[in-house]
């Protein structure tokens, strides 16, 4: 084993692994100091150039590999992590904050795995800590979402897991030179323009990922599982399990253009479930769907400006999404109450909490002067150069040309939802009566530092594009970004959904309803289908099993002249479980399909 350098996630789990164990201000200084010590790590690894490599069976594992995109979302990663624990640690929630420290190190580990082993290792260690998390939430269903959410990623961790072992098997049976290796961007998905059992392993992986970005149909797993963490514990959960598959989609899918498709429904999908959601937090996960959805745009178009737009968003869109869980976490903590039809009117004794609240939805719906506006922008523009690169080439761009439209509605639709409809329902509207305090101190902290990195970056951009994948480009496009025409068309689209907020006001006006998504599948359909369908053939296979043990040996190896215990062993050999025969069905049914497809 070779070391040049630890992985920096490991400082992040070792504070999760003390913080179990102390109490007081140690908790403070542990909590504090692990993000601190992991940041300063990363970039020592960063700027040094330093590799880390572990042999195992014969392979060279890479757990600290610098990728063109790992410097912003490592150094994003750690950011989030302090503002979490910060905004957490006057409470003794040990549990939740260890896990949110093991959550955020999984993360960070799969930024900077260079090789497919290290990242699924990271990435299985991730789901536990934010299981975790949502299991210490409290709320009254966390343990019903934190199965449901697990169920999920475990779905996705199973695909991710074979896609893993048949690309590498393929790559060690082909000879090449580093079988193992996570390569960036397209070099690792070349060569597989369609579906075919050469190309089945990389599919896997893709679903693996898109399970843990909330691509459609997995999309409500993160309204179901976000809202149920502490008020506390809901800001971490909104910053690390997205973002860390954007991240691995930018580096190894970038340029694959049915992502822009997925990515087009998720920025619908999430504006529409977020105007019908009568939940604040809900409100707020949809929207986490809906802003992933301009970063999977990002992805699939994958030209440099898309590329550093869909990095430097994810950087933005953890802050100004921590900032808004922190806000409408902070009035969970004050009042009891996350519904938007029991609040309002908390502007007169929560000011810090509802200028924090409104400048995160301001960022969240690019205004200019905001981190919003210098990072989403760089996206939708990256379109329309895109789109006139493939028109002077005689390249058919329509597709193009509906994304950039329908992203364009989608940020008025954002306004409409994050920017007027949360801090309105939540601060104003109407006089609920509720007379809560600004929350502590640390907590008061934790959203100002947040608010003031989403104007900073709004203000002087380039300290954001100096750590982006492609510099330069991000260099040229910082003189562009304050353009007349930027600033006025967003403005337009900024006014323009301000207006249909205040016409359509009666109609968004929420009541006590429950809005019908996918998860109904999971939900409802698959349990009822287990107990109305499934039970009864399990029942009937039960009955038509102990039929046929009765008609052969068995019960009439009693009366034979064989020994007692041979006779019991050939008699409990014909009990075969159910599971064993599906899976054996399920043997067969591959084992036809992969001889017999092919030769027809």
């Amino acid at each position: 084993m070779a070391m040049i350098d630890l992985p920096p996630a490991l400082v992040l789990m070792a504070g999760a692994v003390v913080m179990t164990a102390v109490r007081g201000r140690a908790r403070w200084v542990v909590g504090l100091g692990a993000p601190l010590i992991a940041l300063a790590d990363c970039w020592y690894v960063i700027t040094e150039g330093a590799e880390s490599y572990l042999y195992f069976l014969g392979h060279a594992l890479n757990p600290v590999h610098v990728h063109p995109a790992t410097p912003v979302f490592a150094t994003i990663f750690c950011i989030a992590a302090l503002g979490g624990m910060l905004f957490s640690l006057h409470q003794d929630r040990r549990v939740e904050q260890s896990a949110s420290l093991w959550h955020a190190g999984g993360a960070l580990g799969v930024v900077f795995a260079g090789d497919m082993v290290t990242l699924l290792v990271f990435w299985e260690l991730m789901t536990l800590g934010s299981l975790v998390v949502i299991w210490s939430g409290g709320q009254k269903h966390s343990y019903g979402a934190g199965l449901r959410y697990f169920g999920m990623h475990a779905l996705g961790g199973v695909a991710l897991m074979m896609g893993i072992i048949i690309v590498v098997t393929q790559r060690i049976s082909d000879g090449s030179a580093d079988p193992l290796v996570f390569t960036h961007f397209a070099e690792f998905a070349a060569g597989w323009p369609g579906l075919s059992w050469d190309t089945v392993g990389i599919w896997l992986v893709l679903v693996g990922m898109l399970v843990n970005v909330g691509a459609p149909p997995f999309s409500p797993w993160i309204a179901d599982a976000y809202p149920e963490g502490s008020f506390s514990g809901t800001v971490v959960l909104s910053a690390f399990t997205t973002k860390t598959a954007v991240f691995t989609l930018l580096v190894a899918f970038a340029g694959f253009e049915a992502l822009i498709y997925l990515g087009l429904w998720m920025a619908c999908y999430g504006i529409v479930y977020a105007i019908l959601e009568n939940d604040m937090r809900r409100i707020l996960a949809y929207s986490i769907v809906n802003q992933v959805g301009f970063m999977m745009v990002g992805i699939g178009v994958g030209t440099k400006l898309s590329i550093d737009g869909t990095a430097a968003h994810a950087f933005a869109h953890i802050v100004y999404k921590g900032l808004l869980m922190m806000s409408a976490g902070s009035v969970l903590a004050a009042t009891g109450k996350r519904k938007c039809t029991e609040l309002g009117g908390l502007y007169r004794t929560m000011p810090i909490t509802m200028w924090c609240g409104i400048i995160g939805a301001l960022a969240i719906s690019s205004f200019p002067l905001t981190s919003g506006f210098t990072t989403k922008s760089m996206i939708v523009d990256s379109i329309g150069e895109q789109s006139e690169l493939l028109a002077q080439a005689g390249v058919s761009h329509t597709h193009l040309i509906v994304a950039w439209f329908l992203l364009e509605a989608a940020t008025a639709g954002v306004f409409l939802h994050a920017g007027i409809k949360f801090p309105w329902f939540v601060f104003f509207q109407k006089d609920s009566g509720l007379r809560p305090p600004d929350p502590p101190w640390n907590m008061r902290t934790a959203m100002i530092g947040f608010a003031a990195i989403c104007i900073v970056l709004g203000i002087f951009p380039g300290i954001l594009y100096d750590i982006l994948p492609y510099k330069l480009e991000a260099g040229e496009y910082s003189k562009v970004v304050y353009s007349f025409e930027h600033v006025m068309t967003m403005l337009a689209l900024l006014l323009f959904g301000g207006l249909a907020f205040f016409v359509l006001l009666p109609i968004l006006k929420r009541k006590e309803t429950i809005t019908l998504d996918w998860d109904w599948l999971w939900r409802a359909f698959i349990p009822r289908l287990y107990r109305e369908v499934l039970t009864p053939l399990l029942e009937m296979a039960q009955k038509a099993q102990k039929t046929v043990l009765e008609t052969l040996p068995g019960k009439s190896m009693e009366d034979s002249r064989l020994p007692a215990p041979l006779a019991r062993k050939l008699g409990s050999a014909w009990a075969v479980s159910v599971p064993v025969l599906l899976i054996v069905l399920m043997l067969l049914v591959y084992l036809v399909i992969y001889f017999v497809v092919p030769s027809i």
